[in-house]
């Protein structure tokens, strides 16, 4: 049963200091998806994920320490597309895909708006740009699962204070709709498949202990084609993995 984690490790090379790699021996993840790993695969020893058994692929930003994905594999791909083809948003390095058979799994990161309000209006057009591209792709490769740091939380059960938050970057209406868009348009919010239950949380506030009081939001999903729907078995988020402001989700699907 194929085991798949999303995980924003906010630099690849600080969760490496916090024994990142030790934790990824233990869990033995078919597919690590990372987003923000802030590195290029030259500014690291990229044999200690071959020693631990893994293929290990890489799009970065074009500025250093920042942005950037990458897709850790045991089996090898039959395919790897760098990027999406959408210069800018291949610029900060944000998407890339591994296909096996007639399965894609992509690793995307999102942008954040939280920094500026000209950073929240280029959000939404990447958002409306991703959406198409999406769209697209599933012609193409229809059973898609799109692992990653989406920067939005979707209903009010999935961050702490939805009323204190309705004006946060992340949680604004238009971000939401986006996402209760791109949902319809056929895909499972896995997590949410099996686990309807509160105070559920991927990223905390590095602020006001945020982590400790369990003060979150649930931001990195793994969504899944809904016709593959029969081949999902679990999904978890595991917030005791603590390399970064954000933990990781985990999938098991019947590949």
């Amino acid at each position: 049963m194929p085991k798949i984690i999303t995980y924003n490790v906010n630099g690849i090379r600080a969760a490496l200091s916090k024994n990142w790699l030790d934790w990824l021996k233990a869990v033995n993840p078919d597919i690590v998806c990372l987003q923000e790993t802030k590195a290029s695969p030259e500014q690291l020893n990229t044999a200690i994920f071959e020693d631990a058994g893994y293929y290990h692929f890489w799009h970065s930003a074009q500025k250093k320490g920042y942005s950037g994905v990458a897709i850790l594999s045991k089996n090898k791909p039959d395919h790897v597309e760098i990027g999406c083809g959408i210069d800018h948003i291949d610029a900060e390095g944000r998407i890339i895909r591994a296909d096996y058979g007639d399965k894609s799994v992509i690793s995307v990161y999102i942008p954040s708006g939280s920094s500026s309000d000209e950073r929240q209006e280029y959000k939404m057009e990447w958002l409306d740009e991703f959406y198409d591209y999406i769209q697209n792709l599933k012609k193409e490769r229809p059973n898609l699962l799109i692992c990653g740091d989406y920067n939005i939380c979707h209903k009010p059960i999935d961050i702490h204070n939805p009323v204190a938050n309705a004006n946060s970057s992340g949680f604004l209406p238009e971000e939401r709709e986006w996402m209760s868009k791109f949902i319809d348009s056929g895909f499972i919010d896995s997590f949410r498949y099996f686990n309807q239950q509160p105070h559920q949380y991927t990223w905390w506030s590095y602020r006001a202990n945020a982590r400790a009081k369990n003060l979150g939001w649930r931001i990195d999903y793994i969504m899944v084609a809904n016709n593959l729907d029969k081949n999902l078995k679990r999904a978890v988020i595991l917030p005791d993995a603590k390399h970064a402001d954000h933990c990781p989700m985990l999938l098991e699907i019947n590949f």
